[in-house]
């Protein structure tokens, strides 16, 4: 914790890269869906008339969703057509979303376990526009933490 005083800023949400096993890829515009909830199991006990007591349950996570620019590079893009097509050599991957401080360092780091690309969006196309086109991927993964 900073001395008293201190001023500490929050840290910008332009710049961060994304890791996943095996796969290299740079310039994403979004990546989102870093969240956690723990379902709640409601237990009533006997003699306690007026409340019921609150338990946790499973724990849940969001898909992470990751959004680029259309490029030549479709690496991400063939490892979800491995998993539409039942490609038994489809791997689950481990990734991180991080945050660097520069010269080597991170801010921070969230890292995700066991993701496999659950769905894949193309680009939306209008003639009218001078946007650049957007693929989207969700990851289904099996636990996300900060580390």
């Amino acid at each position: 914790m900073p001395p008293t005083g201190q001023r500490v800023d929050p840290y910008g949400n332009f710049n961060f890269l994304v890791e996943i096993q095996g796969i290299t890829r740079a310039a994403f515009q979004e990546a989102s869906g870093f969240d956690s909830a723990i379902d709640i199991t409601e237990h009533r006990e006997g003699g306690e008339n007026t409340t019921m007591r609150k338990l946790p349950a499973m724990t849940k996570y969001s898909n992470i969703t990751l959004k680029w620019g259309v490029t030549d590079d479709t690496e991400l893009y063939d490892w979800h057509r491995q998993w539409v097509a039942g490609d038994p050599a489809a791997k689950r991957k481990n990734g991180s979303i991080v945050l660097p401080a520069g010269q080597g360092k991170e801010k921070a780091r969230w890292n995700f376990l066991n993701a496999w690309p659950a769905k894949w969006t193309g680009p939306s196309f209008n003639a009218e526009g001078n946007d650049v086109g957007i693929e989207t991927l969700e990851l289904a993964h099996e636990g996300v933490e900060r580390a």
